[in-house]
């Protein structure tokens, strides 16, 4: 099976197993950023990690909205795009895709630095990192990238390395339902594609808005589990982006990506 069989599989029904893994793995206590996993270049990568993703993912800047921002993506040229799903020794790679939603939050924060800058940033679900890139490159005060799969954090490194910039902070655990953190800004990509999920999403960001006052900036094309979802009601749109055509073909018709704001009507409700 190609690889884009298998991004199928992504989009689709391997995304319900993702959704159940953020479900499942709790939170813990409030995240400091002191106390987050500091991945380092060089000697916190397992040299065979390293050594099989670079090997096995194209460095690409082109087909995508932010050209300033070089990645490690699985393209036409890569090995695995033709190879079997199962012979791929890790996780499913979402991290090796540069979603819509991501894509959206990336260009808005390279184009309004004003968003970031100064200002502390996690980057929710982050995968390949290219939004927490966008965000240090924009001159925000800190930046936290969080994720589930250590691959992604490694793919992360490797991905800051490519742009030049030293490797900002990266948790992997989810955070979701936990103590609500103190960051100026939220941002979440391509992360409705799960009812239950989504309504976990919807309840903590709520917290983190009554607590800390925090703004959220969330990416999404448009997929129907988003538009159906009942934050839709409380988004304001902020921009919308047509999407490369390369982008497009990938991603099985959508045709543009937008960026909102999450302002919700009673967020003090907490129950």
């Amino acid at each position: 099976m190609a690889f884009r069989g298998w991004k199928q599989l992504l989009l689709l029904g391997r995304q319900n197993t993702l959704a159940k893994v953020w479900r499942s793995r709790r939170g813990g206590p409030s995240l400091c950023w002191k106390h987050c996993c500091h991945w380092s270049t060089g000697k916190s990568l397992d040299p065979e990690v390293r050594a099989f993703l670079e090997e096995n993912t194209e460095v690409t800047n082109s087909g995508h909205l932010t050209p300033e921002i070089r990645l490690r993506l699985l393209t036409p040229r890569c090995r695995f795009w033709r190879e079997k799903p199962d012979l791929w020794p890790y996780g499913d790679p979402f991290w090796a895709i540069y979603w819509p939603g991501g894509q959206a939050l990336s260009r808005y924060i390279l184009d309004n630095p004003h968003v970031v800058k100064g200002r502390s940033v996690l980057d929710l679900g982050s995968g390949c990192g290219a939004t927490a890139i966008a965000a240090v490159m924009s001159g925000a005060s800190q930046v936290l990238a969080n994720d589930i799969d250590p691959i992604a954090g490694m793919a992360m490194i490797l991905n800051c390395e490519l742009n030049h910039l030293n490797p900002f902070p990266i948790t992997i655990k989810n955070i979701i339902n936990s103590e609500a953190g103190n960051w100026d800004l939220i941002v979440l990509g391509d992360m409705f594609y799960d009812e239950q999920l989504a309504d976990g999403l919807h309840h903590w960001l709520q917290k983190c808005i009554r607590i800390h006052q925090t703004e959220v900036l969330i990416g999404d094309p448009g997929r129907h589990q988003f538009l159906s979802h009942s934050i839709h009601s409380q988004l304001h749109k902020v921009i919308e982006y047509s999407l490369p055509e390369y982008t497009r073909q990938e991603n099985y018709g959508l045709t543009s990506s937008i960026v909102w704001s999450y302002q919700p009507s009673n967020s003090l409700d907490d129950s």
